[in-house]
C-alpha cells in the first residue's frame, strides 16, 4: 500500500490547500488519481489517516522485531510503511504487550478444551454408571 503522504511530500496534518497543491504537482498519473480521490474526500481522508496510524505503528514493529521485506521489495510500493523502530517510550512496549497476551491465550485455548472435554466425559461416565447402578 503507499503512503500518500509521504510520495506527495506532505505531512499528515496539511490542511486542504497544501493537499490540492500537491496533487497538482505530482506527475505520476496512478498517484494523483489515488491521492485525488483519497484526501480530497473529508470522510476518506479520515479513514485513511486512522489506517495510516496503525499502518505506521505496524511498520515502526517490524522494524523492532528485525522483519524486513526481501531485497527485492525495497523502495517499492510495499516498503512505504516500513519505518524505522521509533524512540523509546513510543507504542512498541505497548504493542509487544498485546502480542505476548495474545500468544499467551491462544497456547492456553488447547489446554481449555482438553479440560473441559475430561471433565464432561467424565461426568458422563458417572451419570451412566449411577443409572446402570439404579
Amino acid at each position: 500500500m503507499r503512503d500518500l503522504y509521504q510520495r506527495l511530500r506532505l505531512s499528515v496534518d496539511a490542511d486542504d490547500t497544501a493537499v490540492a497543491a500537491a496533487i497538482d504537482r505530482c506527475e505520476h498519473t496512478g498517484l494523483k488519481a489515488d491521492a485525488a480521490t483519497v484526501l480530497q474526500a473529508e470522510w476518506r481522508r479520515a479513514e485513511y489517516d486512522a489506517l495510516h496510524d496503525t499502518l505506521s505503528d505496524i511498520g515502526r514493529l517490524r522494524a523492532r522485531l528485525g522483519l524486513t521485506h526481501a531485497p527485492y521489495w525495497r523502495a517499492g510500493p510495499a516498503d512505504d510503511f516500513s519505518l524505522p523502530p521509533g524512540p523509546p517510550g513510543s507504542r512498541f512496549e505497548e504493542w509487544m504487550q498485546r502480542l505476548n497476551r495474545a500468544a499467551l491465550a491462544h497456547n492456553r485455548a488447547p489446554r481449555r478444551r482438553l479440560a473441559v472435554a475430561v471433565l464432561w466425559l467424565a461426568t458422563l461416565a458417572g451419570g451412566i454408571g449411577l443409572g446402570m447402578f439404579l
